[in-house]
């Protein structure tokens, strides 16, 4: 078992939303839970009664609820939840209209706006009527081209509310990538700011639509919201409009539409490495009754919190941060670089809005212990109890660094889900114990167990994860994907009626479980599989190395390990570097973790979300084309992975 870096004292557990939770559901089942792992037995075992203890205890505002819970719960896909109830996602998150900070907007040139909860519902209710009166209803799309301000909060629940389906993309994406997305999606209305802010820089968000916005004839009316500056330029967009425009501004309630269950909130899309993305569809009760779980019971958040997550508007933690005024809390947004103008503005965030929650990547920890930077010494954390991280796995040495330099009593929640489940499978838990290089727990009312390729469950060792039972954030399906096979096929081929996630992972014996990987990256030379994850956290010990990645390259009938390394400037791969590098993975795993070549790069190409692409640069090592280049925040790097001479013996 991996050491304990943290425990929850006594106060910390029975002051917590889940320790409350457990109280009502011991009522309820009529038996005393003795642990975390009892709780979660029954919440898997016991579906229906969970999930409807859950909408009780964080109050879902519905018109009407129905007594069925589940229908065809043996199926999957195919499980109906709440079929008979009628609610709205915005209604929800918009419960509160008192004069308590609902949103928090920074930017890296300084910018600092606010709006209370009565002040969101005002604006809101003026773009939710601007909504109808261009002729949006229930199912049509909405769109959006935006950064994480406060204007792309107001529209896409303003879209929620009168029942139609939000879309975005952050304003990074090229053309290709808009089209690939928006092409299938055809939203009705698509709303942009004139620009964002990233790395010192000012981006013209118009410009890029000038050109996009005639292979789109679907979208009937361009909305740009002023965010550069207070009088955009709208000559490269003929017949756009103002926000001001748009909204009606002597609206003043909202007529929330009454939609079902099983209703589409949202489209994501897929990070597109492969092919054209994949535009997975969300519903509205799913997104909402699974958020409130994670954010009340795993998160434990309050009316009195501060949730900050790192996020752009293309990645499903925005979704996610989002649901959390559901709760009541307060949420800081931020557009920029999360290293402009310096290293350590996101914790200045963090101590002059006094966060309770931050949410980030595992490699924005990362980056951070390489830079040396300190935040604990540097800054006033006092209100910091909560610290997420997500995107990738964080090693046993992101951990050790947070509580060394970051905060001693915090509670990290290294978690694990995904785009195609608008939430978690592994989260972090209020009322257990942090081990170094675990995610804390499986999630309440998730079925998740890890199996063999056999289809039988791993006690002990490494597998698939999977869920071997529906939960109601299972996406409602796939658009333009009629007959489901799509569908099926990206998440129930492996194993029939199971969820595989395509995470390589291992269950521990504290509960909590570690990330080795995605499958599809496993590496397996001789036969064995190896976790990529398992190689990246020994090389990240060696000091001179800034980051890695690896891959498997056919070779001789068989499987060879291939380490890329990014170097720390000043440093360049000599014999004694590569005796290093294969000294430390060598002593900490096994020979078969040892990389048969280590080439030094001058990058390493990622998706727009920061995750690293293996399969990418495999295929640009062994010939073969990658398909959606335009899914890569930097394409340009996979030239620096093409005709090796190195990997030609």
């Amino acid at each position: 078992m991996n050491r304990i870096l943290w425990q929850p004292d006594g106060a910390r557990i029975e002051g917590s939303n889940l320790y409350r939770f457990m109280q009502q559901a011991e009522e309820q089942a009529g038996v005393a839970f003795d642990s975390y792992d009892a709780l979660h037995r029954w919440s898997v075992e016991q579906p229906e009664a969970f999930w409807s203890l859950l909408w009780d205890f964080a109050e879902v505002r519905a018109s009407k609820r129905g007594e069925r819970v589940l229908l065809d719960g043996d199926r999957m896909p195919g499980a109906r939840w709440f079929p008979d109830a009628r609610l709205n996602y915005a209604e929800n998150l918009l419960c509160n209209r008192d004069d308590w900070p609902a949103l928090v907007f920074h930017n890296e040139a300084g910018r600092r706006e606010s709006l209370s909860y009565a002040d969101l519902y005002r604006r809101v209710a003026q773009v939710a009527a601007g909504l109808r009166r261009a002729g949006v209803v229930e199912g049509d799309r909405v769109a959006g081209f935006v950064p994480n301000v406060i204007d792309t909060v107001v529209v896409m629940l303003a879209s929620a509310s009168v029942g139609a389906v939000w879309t975005a993309c952050s304003p990074d994406f090229g053309i290709q990538g808009v089209l690939d997305r928006f092409g299938q999606t055809k939203p009705k209305v698509l709303f942009t700011t004139d620009g964002y802010l990233y790395n010192g820089k000012t981006f013209n968000s118009l410009q890029r639509l000038a050109e996009v916005l005639p292979q789109l004839p679907d979208i009937q009316q361009l909305v740009v919201m002023p965010y550069i500056s207070a009088t955009p330029d709208l000559a490269p967009v003929p017949g756009a409009v103002l926000l001001k425009d748009f909204i009606d501004t002597s609206a003043t309630e909202i007529t929330f539409a009454q939609v079902r269950f099983d209703s589409p909130l949202c489209i994501l899309y897929s990070s597109g490495t492969t092919g054209v993305p994949k535009c997975i569809v969300h519903s509205v009760g799913g997104a909402l009754l699974q958020h409130l779980k994670e954010h009340q019971l795993h998160t434990d958040l309050k009316r009195e919190d501060t949730l900050f997550y790192y996020t752009t508007c293309g990645w499903m933690m925005w979704n996610w941060m989002l649901s959390g005024l559901a709760s009541g809390a307060t949420l800081v947004l931020y557009d920029g670089s999360p290293f402009a103008p310096r290293a350590e503005v996101l914790w200045d965030i963090v101590e002059q809005e006094g966060v309770t929650a931050f949410g980030t990547s595992a490699k924005y920890i990362a980056a951070q212990q390489k830079a040396g930077i300190r935040p604990g010494a540097s800054h006033r954390l006092d209100a910091l109890r909560t610290l997420l991280s997500t995107g990738s796995a964080l090693p046993h040495e992101g951990f050790e660094y947070a509580y060394r330099d970051i905060k001693s009593d915090l509670c990290l929640s290294s978690i694990s889900g995904g785009t195609d489940i608008l939430s978690c499978f592994a989260l972090g838990c209020p009322v257990l114990p942090v081990h170094a290089g675990e995610l804390q727990c499986r999630g309440l009312g998730m079925a998740v167990e890890i199996w063999g390729e056999d289809g039988r469950p791993v006690t002990s060792g490494k597998g698939e994860l999977v869920c071997t039972r529906p939960f109601p954030a299972m996406p409602i399906g796939f658009w333009n994907d009629s007959d489901g096979h799509k569908y099926r096929d990206a998440y129930f081929s492996t194993f029939d009626n199971v969820w595989a996630q395509g995470d390589f992972a291992e269950l521990m014996p504290s509960g909590g479980l570690v990330i080795h990987g995605r499958s599809d990256a496993v590496l397996n030379p001789g036969g064995i599989r190896i976790g990529t994850a398992e190689i990246y956290r020994q090389v990240e010990k060696v000091d001179a190395v800034q980051e890695a990645v690896a891959i498997g390259q056919s070779w001789q009938d068989d499987v060879r390990v291939i380490l890329f390394v990014v170097l720390k400037p000043g440093f360049s791969l000599d014999a004694a570097l590569e005796q290093e590098i294969r000294h430390t993975i060598r002593s900490n795993t096994t020979p078969r973790h040892v990389p048969s070549r280590i080439i030094q790069v001058a990058d390493i190409p990622r998706t727009r979300t920061g995750k690293l692409v293996e399969l990418a640069i495999r295929s640009t090592v062994e010939g073969r084309p990658v398909k959606n280049l335009d899914a890569l925040a930097n394409p340009e790097a996979l030239e620096l992975y093409r005709d090796l001479p190195q990997l030609q013996s």
